[in-house]
């Protein structure tokens, strides 16, 4: 029998129930016996029956309030491109009687991201999507949650808890090892430069890390006498940025491969534009719109891109199907495509 021509009615004869029952069933309304749950299921399954799940989860009058915790957009047009992606899930998942509430907070400053989880946590939400920046108070966090059975769902990078019902995002690892491999061109490199951003006073805030480990280790196994050194620049002061290049490279003119592992390389292109004169290779991440117009003038050679508004989106999708439809993620790890730009492609990314 056709789908749409299926009626609880239908059901409810096959099932030898009340129709009444069979509703009670579809929308999980009221106390409903188990052998009569299963013969209602069966009679679904044997007239091949899909409830329109819209209809149901609204007439059952089901909520759910999903709460996202990323960094404020003032710290990075990164973060922007996340603000895009909940406000498709947002328009995606409102016909099911899901809220989302954004949460944002300064990733430079742990006092605020302890007051962003603290109001997270008041809120007692259905779920939780999480982009964590500081190591041990996201930990906290997330114990929390699990503590009180919140699911939660790590975006763009996660932390040491196996409690998380989802993470989207890169595989941070591999793309650190992949990153290798494209600054060096598979060839031995004699000396290297790895720009930082000027983390929290408090040290804590180190969302690269494990970027970081998987580079290293590429260097270790394909460049072992390479010599790394690591600068760091505030990403709001472009002169201190100027002199810290300025400084380097006056001690080091013979270095000649620079990569940034965060989103942020377009920091160092007005540096990289005004001493143009030597040839150098450098990698970053992200299509940020200022990282992709470097790309295209060929200041920066390869950026390694995501997309952290799909990752959001995914995220909240995962825990309206949790919460509303009790569906788990069919994967706990579901890893981004790393995207190769360079500046032949990425006018048709």
């Amino acid at each position: 029998m056709k789908t749409e021509k299926t009626t609880l009615m239908d059901i409810a004869r096959r099932a030898g129930l009340s129709i009444g029952t069979v509703d009670r069933v579809l929308h999980n309304r009221g106390e409903v016996s188990r052998k009569s749950q299963e013969k209602v299921m069966q009679a679904i399954r044997d007239l091949g029956y899909e409830p329109n799940m819209h209809a149901s989860l609204l007439s059952s009058g089901r909520q759910a309030l999903i709460a996202v915790l990323i960094p404020s957009p003032a710290s990075g047009p990164f973060w922007s491109l996340s603000e895009e992606g909940i406000g498709r899930a947002a328009q995606a998942t409102a016909p099911l009687g899901v809220t989302i509430r954004k949460v944002d907070y300064d990733q430079t400053d742990l006092d605020d991201f302890r007051r962003a989880a603290r109001q997270v946590l008041d809120m007692a939400p259905s779920g939780v999507v999480v982009a964590p920046m500081f190591r041990h108070e996201t930990l906290g966090l997330v114990e929390e949650l699990h503590r009180r059975e919140i699911p939660f769902v790590f975006i763009d990078s996660k932390v040491e808890n196996d409690s998380y019902l989802a993470y989207f995002g890169m595989p941070m690892y591999e793309s650190g090892y992949l990153c290798g491999d494209l600054l060096t061109a598979g060839h031995a490199v004699g000396h290297l430069l790895i720009v930082r951003i000027l983390s929290d006073r408090h040290g804590q805030s180190d969302p690269t890390a494990s970027r970081r480990e998987g580079f290293m280790d590429y260097l270790a196994e394909h460049s072992p006498g390479c010599r790394v050194s690591q600068v760091f620049i505030d990403p709001d002061d472009p002169a201190q940025t100027r002199q810290v290049l300025d400084d380097f490279f006056k001690e080091n003119p013979e270095v000649r491969h620079i990569v940034m592992f965060n989103s942020r390389i377009y920091l160092i292109v007005p540096w990289l534009e005004s001493n143009a004169g030597t040839e150098r290779r450098v990698v970053g991440f992200d299509n940020l719109e200022a990282n992709v117009e470097a790309l295209t003038r060929g200041t920066v050679d390869i950026l390694i891109a995501q997309h952290p508004d799909e990752q959001v989106a995914l995220a909240v999708q995962a825990l309206s199907d949790r919460a509303m439809l009790d569906r788990e993620p069919a994967r706990k790890d579901n890893f981004m495509h790393m995207d190769i730009l360079t500046r032949y492609n990425v006018k048709y990314y």
